[in-house]
């Protein structure tokens, strides 16, 4: 398999990106890495190139504060667009970006394509839940205003995601709500209760926000702005959280003690709300496989992006939701 990484996209690009490939890359002999940007930036960071990674060479750059359509459509030598392009073209089996959320979006739709039947793609981010299952979110910010049908389709990818990647035979999939009565929630969540109720899924009802990480479904359904409100919630929670552990287990001796015994246990609590350990979010509902890292992401981020697109090419996760798709639509 060949998965293409766009090299100069994110917080930490392109030393954390390269140092990530590079690590991906001898983690997986049998897969062929390759890097897309400025090619004497990457070289420069390279240390004994592994004969499975190769550079593609894209001169430009999409920044944080480029407008993604007008981004995507006028900087057709930019890394993010030439990867994109790669998976188009079938010179690659997927694609990883750390760098702008809304051109990664634009060009999945203008240069990768949707679906057959998919109107609009998803964000799927796994959420960390106390079991360890973890809970798949989409959409968490690709699409702002939906309609009760996309939500539909949202269910039935997400499933079918957890069905291939995860294994799961009966992924229980719920809708986010304000409370878990069926008449509960605005004319969006009401009207698609009903689609999704019917759906050949397993659909556990409405779902309130306090219980997703209990672990109350496998797959969250929601609109990108609702979807995007709870990922950040819960993002800056953790990251609060555990600045004020911090500041209670320095306070004193005793508490430094304390924090010394409870250490193994609190670095393996961190560890489940790391998002390094996930290592990106893909975009559901396209022709190719595009998956997208947190933009701060560092190197192990960036490695597990692409254990995780392994695991969805393996599984062949896109060809799954098309055939699936094209079910529904007969």
């Amino acid at each position: 398999m060949r998965i293409a990484i766009d090299a100069m996209g994110g917080d930490n690009a392109p030393e954390a990106v390269v140092e990530g490939a590079l690590m991906a890359a001898r983690a997986w002999p049998d897969t062929e890495i390759i890097l897309v940007g400025k090619v004497s930036r990457i070289e420069a960071l390279l240390r004994d190139k592994p004969s499975n990674l190769t550079l593609v060479g894209a001169e430009d750059m999409i920044t944080s504060h480029d407008e993604p359509v007008k981004a995507v459509r006028n900087k057709k030598d930019s890394s993010m667009v030439v990867a994109a392009r790669l998976v188009r073209e079938e010179k690659a089996d997927a694609f990883i970006s750390a760098g702008n959320s809304g051109a990664l979006l634009a060009s999945g739709l203008l240069i990768v394509g949707r679906v057959p039947g998919i109107d609009r793609p998803a964000l799927a981010p796994m959420i960390p839940t106390i079991d360890g299952v973890g809970t798949l979110a989409l959409d968490v910010g690709a699409n702002m205003d939906v309609k009760p049908e996309n939500l539909l389709q949202f269910a039935l990818m997400g499933s079918i995601y957890r069905s291939k990647v995860d294994g799961m035979a009966s992924p229980r999939v719920g809708l986010l709500n304000v409370g878990t009565e069926e008449s509960k929630g605005n004319d969006l969540t009401k009207a698609a209760y009903p689609l999704l109720k019917e759906a050949p899924i397993h659909f556990v009802g409405n779902v309130e926000a306090r219980d997703v990480l209990a672990g109350e479904c496998d797959v969250l359904v929601c609109d990108g702005f609702a979807g995007n409100i709870l990922l950040k919630t819960l993002e800056g929670t953790a990251g609060t959280m555990f600045k004020m552990l911090k500041q209670q287990f320095t306070k004193s001796t005793m508490s430094k003690l304390a924090a010394a015994v409870l250490a193994p246990g609190l670095k393996e609590f961190k560890k489940k709300l790391d998002y390094t350990e996930t290592g990106g979010a893909p975009l559901l509902g396209l022709k190719g496989l595009v998956l997208k890292s947190h933009g701060s992401s560092n190197a192990l981020a960036i490695m597990n992006a692409v254990r995780q697109a392994r695991t969805a090419l393996s599984n062949k996760l896109v060809e799954s939701i098309s055939a699936e798709i094209g079910k529904e639509r007969e």
